[in-house]
């Protein structure tokens, strides 16, 4: 119910870039903590949903560019997500040498 609402919240009030709402404005209309809103967009996207998002906020997409926009946008979040779990993950080495064993 809530993701349904969502989507035509989005479709009737957010259609396009020029009309997106920050994360913090669709929380207080909608009355989701931010962790909702996350899982409903993904959930949605999943569903094939074009909920567009940049930094500034969240739009229903009215283009296939906001669809492309949104998608390098992801891009470059989960890049910079695999930049840091390899740090993590060679880290790992700085603890095992200095710990004489690799478990936390």
């Amino acid at each position: 119910m809530r993701k349904e609402h969502l989507k035509n919240y989005l479709k009737a009030i957010c259609k396009g870039r020029a009309h997106r709402m920050t994360s913090q404005e669709l929380e207080h209309e909608l009355g989701l903590s931010g962790t909702q809103l996350r899982e409903l967009v993904n959930q949605l996207r999943k569903e094939r949903i074009p909920i567009a998002s940049d930094r500034y906020g969240y739009f229903y997409a009215s283009t296939a560019g906001e669809v492309y926009e949104t998608i390098r946008f992801l891009q470059r979040i989960d890049a910079g997500l695999q930049a840091t779990i390899r740090g993590l993950e060679e880290s790992l080495h700085e603890i095992s040498t200095k710990d004489g064993n690799a478990n936390g």
